[in-house]
């Protein structure tokens, strides 16, 4: 850094062979508000870099920009009070590979000329007042390796063709007035660099984001995304810094952000999650700041690993937490509760007990039932096979060209959809995302699941759809859709009946499964987003995408890798990686629990589970 001052001399123009000039962190001005000064430089054919930040220059960039050297690579000019537009001439240098012009007060949009820069590897406009959408042109900048367009006032929505910038590993959109986001931003799984905040976002996070295994950092604060974390935020294993706060998140903290080993900071502060801080964060030993303030969070503060170290700023606003006196919060019942939670001699003996006499009901309804009556038969129920097959078109007619309007359900590994095909019949349509290995295996097993078992409480499969780049099935249409939603939601009521019925019909489908068959059939992923419900509130049992025959009848266990939804997953299945009819029966009183108490398997009334593992 220097101190020089005064005006930059147009006699820069007569070094014809300079090839860098860096000016940089000075008080240099331009005589004129044209800055002549750059006009000049086009006698300097070898002039490569050019940098001139942070001085004030108080003028525009002229067009005469477009007859700089050919040879230029680099073009700095951060923090120096330009103003005015961006010359689309600047496109006529074509050898670019980073343009600096953050900082600034540039308005206007962005020159679509900017998309002829195929070597361009930086591009900064970031804090000025640039308006307008975000070209499209954009995307042909191949080689783009960091994007920074924060601080402006871009509104519309992110291009799509966004996604196929895949040397891209910085994009900073922030504190702009963008409304949407592409899925195919997805599809960059190379970023590190991540943010998306202060916008007008809205929707619930994707699944997806699980896919960007790399990232080192990510922004999604200040916007209005709502709905649940996705679990999959677990898969970046990389991740050391995020932010989502100033949202609407609902739902509970997941568990999976425990698996964020590298994780030094999280914001989840100013939303409206619920239930507990789960214990799984202890682990993140590298965490320095945590801020999960003004939400609706219950239960203990963990006290090991980094929460050692936090301040009661971290915990603020959320009146039902409880924990050590110096994070300002009220003590915990420590000498009652932490002893009947670690003993288990409350909830360790009562739930258990009440969920056997409740499993004992239904079994004796289950009887009542059957008296007299023969297991379903299947025979009159068509398979597969003799189904008319739909077409890619015609699904893609029945659900609106797969319209956001008309998605219903997101899964780990796909998307239903509700459609309406060509006889008026209104269906479910399950698309299964391909990018995802599982897939395939998936859509395999649940076709072969469906030709062999057929009962009223079971999910009917109406047709399929299935070529090397697209699989579908379509199911039959469960208009209250699923247990989980009935019981969250605030739209419905369930009374003590319903949901005592709901829980015998998925008990009958259990035991059709398990002993109905030829073979026993085990779901492995019962939970109650896998209960859907039809227009009279009679359940039906779906999703057989982990579903596993057992082949041999003296075969109790056998050897799986896919594992069941955590906290409705019995022990057995995480140690042992074993499945049995067993755990389907502990999946189903974990569920019976839930649905008589409205609390998922993560609140504090499961923690006997705990004991249970601990005692063997």
């Amino acid at each position: 850094m220097n101190s020089f001052y005064g005006f930059i001399p147009n006699t820069f123009g007569n070094l014809r062979n300079l090839n860098r000039l860096g000016l940089n962190d000075n008080y240099l001005t331009s005589s004129t508000p044209k800055l002549n000064f750059l006009s000049s430089l086009s006698n300097c054919k070898y002039l490569k870099y050019f940098s001139f930040s942070n001085n004030s220059l108080d003028g525009i960039l002229p067009r005469a920009i477009g007859n700089l050297s050919q040879s230029m690579e680099i073009f700095w000019m951060h923090s120096c009070n330009i103003s005015g537009g961006i010359p689309k001439e600047i496109s006529n240098l074509t050898n670019l590979i980073a343009i600096y012009l953050g900082g600034n007060k540039l308005n206007g949009s962005i020159p679509i000329a900017l998309g002829k820069l195929q070597k361009l590897q930086l591009l900064n406009l970031e804090d000025n007042q640039l308006e307008g959408s975000i070209p499209d042109d954009l995307c042909h900048l191949a080689a783009l390796f960091q994007l920074d367009l924060g601080g402006n006032k871009l509104s519309g929505f992110v291009p799509a063709s966004f996604g196929n910038l895949t040397n891209l590993r910085s994009l900073h959109l922030g504190s702009n007035q963008i409304t949407s986001i592409p899925s195919t931003l997805l599809n960059l799984k190379g970023i590190l660099y991540l943010n998306l905040s202060s916008n007008f976002f809205t929707g619930p996070l994707p699944l997806e984001i699980g896919n960007l295994k790399v990232l080192i950092k990510i922004g999604l604060s200040m916007n209005n995304f709502s709905g649940v974390i996705p679990i999959t935020i677990g898969y970046l294993k990389d991740l050391q810094y995020l932010f989502l706060e100033y949202n609407r998140l609902q739902g509970s903290i997941p568990d999976s952000i425990g698996d964020l080993i590298n994780l030094k900071s999280l914001d989840l502060s100013n939303n409206n999650l619920h239930g507990i801080i789960p214990i799984s964060l202890e682990k993140l030993l590298d965490l320095k700041d945590i801020n999960v303030s003004f939400n609706k969070l219950e239960g203990e503060i963990p006290r090991e690993g980094s929460f050692r170290n936090f301040l009661a700023e971290s915990f603020k606003g959320n009146e039902l937490l409880c924990g050590m006196p110096n994070l300002q919060v009220p003590p915990c019942r420590t000498r009652i509760h932490h002893t009947l939670r670690k003993n288990g001699l409350l909830i360790g003996i009562v739930l258990p007990l009440s969920t056997i006499f409740m499993m004992v009901v239904i079994l004796l309804i289950l009887r009542y039932r059957k008296r007299g009556k023969p297991l379903p038969n299947d025979a009159n129920m068509p398979p597969i096979a003799n189904q008319r097959r739909l077409t890619y078109l015609e699904l893609f007619q029945a659900t609106n060209g797969f319209s956001e309007n008309n998605l219903i359900g997101r899964g780990g590994i796909g998307y239903v959809y509700k459609g309406r095909i060509q006889d008026g019949m209104e269906v479910a349509v399950k698309v299964f995302d391909l990018q995802y290995r599982e897939a395939f295996k998936s859509f395999d097993i649940e076709c072969d699941m469906m030709k062999r078992i057929r009962h009223r409480n079971l999910i009917k499969i109406i047709s399929s759809c299935s070529n090397d780049d697209f699989k579908a099935l379509i199911l039959e249409y469960m208009p209250h859709g699923s247990l989980e939603k009935c019981l969250y939601s605030s739209n419905y009521i369930l009374d003590i009946f319903q949901r005592l019925n709901i829980m015998i019909d998925v008990a009958s489908a259990l035991e059709y499964l398990h002993f109905g068959y030829s073979v026993p059939i085990i779901h492995c992923d019962l939970k109650p987003s896998n209960v859907l419900l039809d227009d009279n509130m009679v359940a039906h049992l779906s999703d057989f995408g982990m579903a596993k025959p057992l082949l041999k009848e003296d075969q109790s266990l056998i050897q799986t890798q896919t594992l069941a939804t955590i906290g409705y997953m019995a022990p057995e299945y995480g140690r042992e990686g074993r499945v049995s009819t067993n755990g389907d029966v502990y999946s189903f009183g974990i569920m019976l629990i839930e649905t008589f108490n409205r609390k998922k398997p993560t609140n504090e009334i499961f923690f006997w589970r705990n004991d249970i593992k601990a005692l063997g």
